[in-house]
């Protein structure tokens, strides 16, 4: 091969490489764009499902309502397109989706209940809906290079600490059954929720400067590596913050959820099997300590464990068994939108909202609901682990690890798997705050995942 070939071939093959650079965004936002458009037909068809279902009539006021939900997330999508055109197309698509399925259930329930206008759950959670995909558009601008989020670690863990005691600020807090809200006047919100995100932060870029220590070489048991007794410190304080969260704000769900968050990424960055078991130990002591000890909690584990006593099927186990009542009269294919009776259930639409859905799209719809939260996490799973740094794979990881542990929760919860808790089926559950921090999660997930494709790899810490 001559001189003149071989600078012909390199010349070719750089210029295929361009192609490849130029085509693999556009393959992705179109992908995106396609799933997307799927998304949105199902939401609408499950909107006017249920109100054929449920009236007989269909009003197009509401579905107008959804239309510009849906011009917001086509926004999103524009936006991916000229800032993060290298972004998982997987991301979004889902989380519309769940957010749709989520908004057409508590129509449902509003159009039962005789709820309308402000007053309806489904016209707040569509006005949440859409300042959640604002937010989401705001943190894909502004945050051009998420590395910067290092710098702010400490910073991140005394916000994330800060909206956590914000309940207790004397006029702010509410007389809810747990210390976990804040009332503005005009409107509630769950710091909690934001706290996870802060927290998330904080745990990843502390992992990232102690990770030498915390994976030094322990004693060898069981076929583990376990840790020596001073590298336990940082898991045994997280442990008695979580029992500290129980105590003082009666809020068993978001305890379990920020222990296991740090224990699922100090796994990540050691790699050791034994922090897990060391932490799942601690849980179940902390749970059965609580138990024994916090009146509420006690009440949480009897009704979980009786809950088909006749004396408590009609007062604490109601809804509980209620909502598996439902599941069950929800059979394989469900009753169908809008013709069930999942309004039985209380507050069918915050914790109960994955089995209201079950009694009207069936076995095989709560299935399908379940491998898009599993393909959700799956990607955020992959996103963190093709990270071009330690920081950006846990905090993908932990903000993956977050959603799907917070399933597992609500999901066991309903199902009598496990006992009930406080916290929101991610997108599904009306809850404005839930759903902000939700979307939220999803723009880092795509900013990540854009730097995870379009630069080289860079070490952090």
């Amino acid at each position: 091969m001559t001189a003149t070939s071989t600078g012909q071939v390199s010349t070719d093959t750089a210029v295929v490489r361009a192609l490849r650079r130029i085509r693999g965004p556009q393959t992705q936002r179109n992908r995106e764009l396609g799933l997307l458009v799927f998304a949105l037909v199902i939401t609408a068809s499950a909107v006017a499902l249920v109100q054929l279902g449920a009236a007989g009539v269909i009003d197009p006021k509401f579905l107008i309502y959804c239309g510009g939900l849906a011009a917001l997330v086509i926004a999103l999508h524009i936006v991916l397109r000229l800032r993060a055109r290298d972004a998982d197309s997987f991301v979004v698509p889902i989380a519309t989706l769940l957010t749709g399925l989520g908004i057409a259930m508590i129509y449902r329930l509003d159009v039962a209940g005789g709820r309308h206008g402000w007053n309806a759950f489904s016209t707040r959670q569509l006005a949440w809906a859409g300042i959640a995909v604002v937010a989401a558009i705001i943190v894909v601008v502004a945050m051009r290079n998420y590395r910067v989020l290092f710098r702010y670690t400490y910073v991140s863990g005394f916000i994330g600490v800060g909206l956590l005691l914000l309940p207790f600020v004397p006029g702010l807090g509410t007389d809810a059954n747990a210390d976990v809200w804040v009332s503005l006047g005009f409107f509630s919100f769950q710091p909690g929720e934001l706290a996870k995100i802060a927290l998330a932060i904080f745990f990843a870029g502390y992992l990232v400067r102690t990770r030498e220590s915390l994976s030094s070489v322990g004693t060898r048991f069981l076929g583990m590596t376990w840790p020596r007794a001073r590298e336990l410190g940082p898991l045994l304080v997280l442990w008695l913050v979580s029992l500290g969260i129980i105590v003082l704000q009666r809020d068993l769900g978001t305890g379990l959820l920020i222990f296991g968050m740090f224990v699922a990424m100090l796994y990540v960055a050691t790699g050791k099997t034994s922090w897990v078991v060391i932490g799942v130990v601690l849980a179940a002591a902390g749970a059965f300590l609580a138990s024994r000890v916090l009146p509420y909690v006690g009440a949480r584990f009897d009704n979980w464990l009786d809950a088909f006593n006749p004396d408590r099927m009609d007062g604490p186990s109601y809804q509980l068994v209620q909502g598996i009542f439902g599941l069950a009269q929800g059979g394989l294919i469900g009753t169908g939108l809008g013709q069930g009776r999942p309004y039985l259930t209380p507050v069918a639409e915050s914790d109960y909202i994955l089995p209201a859905l079950g009694e009207e799209i069936g076995l095989i719809g709560v299935f399908a609901i379940l491998c898009l939260y599993m393909v959700f996490a799956s990607r955020g799973v992959r996103i963190g682990l093709a990270g071009q740094d330690d920081f950006g794979k846990l905090l993908a990881t932990g903000l993956s690890f977050t959603i799907a542990l917070q399933v597992f929760i609500m999901v066991g919860g309903v199902t009598r798997l496990i006992p009930l808790t406080g916290l929101t089926t991610p997108f599904l559950a009306a809850g404005g705050s839930s759903l902000v921090a939700n979307w939220i999660i999803v723009a880092f997930l795509l900013r990540i995942s854009d730097v995870v494709r379009s630069r080289p790899r860079v070490v952090i810490g």
